[in-house]
């Protein structure tokens, strides 16, 4: 016998079973219960304040649906493709706790309404929660960057060495960018935390509901201000996957980089046995498969924002099936990012850096080219002649094994006479790098600063 549907009056014949299985989102939207219950606890208060319902049926579906959301945390809660959705779900669990009363919960409210509701509620909790987890990553990245000021390793252009910078000042660089996906998942707070409770289907009510108080009770900094757009409204969830996408895109590179650093033809890191694989094989391997993992999921996450752009782009208002479509992207881009986030912070903290390694990496790389360039100009040579000297020099040292230290000083003043001894002591690397004094350079104490400063950046996303 097919459960009769609640909005099946106006229907003559039942819905085939394919057809019931295909249309139901119960599967994934299951993970929304709490705030669907939340959802129903603010709107039923919000009905008995407004004495659209009486106090008696008011209080006993609030009595009904808290029972329900005891019995979701301790125990779960059944649920069945017959009833579709979360809503019906929740709404049968509640009818057969408390009787007929449960139906005048739905009043002053629609399915659009409600499911819009409970997909802000899942994102605004978990929003703080992801700010939480991305500071403790940029934490992790400012200690390691503390603690290495002075290692030195090449800087890259195009993967070819380019001049040596600060260790510290590399890790920094990732926390700038991590700082600005705090900042964007922040402002997507904003637009997430907007009630679209009361909208009803598409046109708001008859009956006489104070959204302002629904609002209020789940802890919204406002209403919609328009019906139409409060039940079709994707926005904050098309941010959250964008948001997402960016913040893996940025796990992804610096995945690249400690997968590039940790091989055997760097070895400037390595990372903690409890970070990494081994081989099935291979005795000898210590395979960096977290660090892979992050950088493969990352499709995941851009698959994710595709789909709901997708899904979105042709909709006419207001609410539309195709937007049952919206809520699997956004629970796998959490599951996904939180533990991307654990996962990186762990690494970060754990691995050991290869000091002298790095530093020797500087030596006959001809990376300090450019100090030589630079030391050129300070002697009234145009920097772009400097520049071709250079290139030349570095072109013949190329040829016969000779570094830019190597060369003699007087070769160097048959260049420019006023060429003297302390040429050798700018060619070195750790000078190379505390030289660089100019605002946000690797200079060893521009370092620190950025160091300072970023303590408290994140004392301030902590609050």
């Amino acid at each position: 016998m097919p459960i009769k549907k609640m909005w099946g009056g106006r229907f003559e014949a039942a819905g085939d079973q394919l057809v019931d299985t295909f249309g139901a989102s119960i599967g994934f939207d299951q993970a929304m219960a709490k705030e669907d219950i939340m959802g129903s606890l603010a709107h039923v208060k919000m009905l008995k304040a407004t004495k659209i319902l009486s106090a008696a049926d008011a209080d006993q579906i609030i009595a009904g649906l808290e029972k329900l959301a005891d019995r979701l945390e301790k125990e779960g809660l059944p649920f069945t493709v017959e009833n579709e959705d979360i809503h019906m779900n929740i709404e049968t669990l509640l009818t057969e706790e408390i009787g007929p009363v449960a139906g005048k919960l739905h009043t002053a409210r629609s399915r659009n309404d409600q499911v819009a509701t409970d997909l802000h509620l899942y994102v605004k909790k978990r929003l703080p929660k992801i700010v939480d987890l991305l500071t403790k990553l940029q934490t992790a990245l400012v200690d390691k960057a503390a603690a290495n000021v002075k290692t030195v390793m090449p800087g890259y252009t195009h993967m070819q060495h380019a001049q040596p910078i600060s260790y510290g000042h590399y890790l920094l660089a990732y926390f700038q960018m991590f700082q600005r996906d705090v900042e964007r998942f922040q402002f997507n707070m904003k637009h997430t935390d907007i009630s679209p409770l009361g909208a009803a289907a598409l046109a708001g009510t008859t009956f006489p509901i104070d959204r302002e108080l629904s609002a209020s009770l789940l802890g919204f900094a406002a209403p919609y201000a328009n019906s139409l757009d409060a039940v079709s409204d994707r926005d904050f969830a098309l941010e959250f996957l964008s948001n997402a996408s960016i913040l893996m895109v940025h796990l992804s590179r610096l995945c690249e980089e400690l997968i590039y650093w940790c091989s055997y033809e760097f070895g400037y890191i390595e990372l903690a046995d409890q970070y990494a694989t081994g081989s099935s094989i291979m005795p000898q391997k210590k395979n960096p498969d977290m660090a892979e993992l992050i950088r493969g999921k990352t499709g995941r996450i851009f698959g994710d924002l595709t789909g709901l752009l997708t899904v979105m782009k042709g909709l006419p208002l207001a609410y539309n099936k195709d937007m049952q479509e919206d809520k699997e992207g956004i629970f796998d881009a959490v599951k996904t990012i939180v533990p991307s986030l654990q996962v990186m912070t762990g690494m970060i903290r754990t691995l050991h850096v290869n000091k002298k390694k790095m530093e020797h990496a500087t030596h006959n790389d001809f990376s300090n080219a450019t100090e030589l360039a630079d030391y050129l100009a300070t002697k009234g040579v145009p920097f772009r002649q400097a520049h071709e000297i250079v290139g030349e020099l570095v072109l013949k040292g190329l040829k016969t094994g000779a570094n830019l230290a190597d060369i003699p000083l007087e070769q160097y003043q048959q260049i420019n006479p006023q060429i003297t001894a302390d040429v050798y002591e700018v060619l070195k690397p750790h000078v190379a790098i505390a030289r660089r004094h100019s605002l946000g350079g690797t200079g060893f104490d521009q370092v620190k600063e950025q160091i300072a400063a970023a303590r408290k950046i994140i004392e301030k996303n902590q609050q």
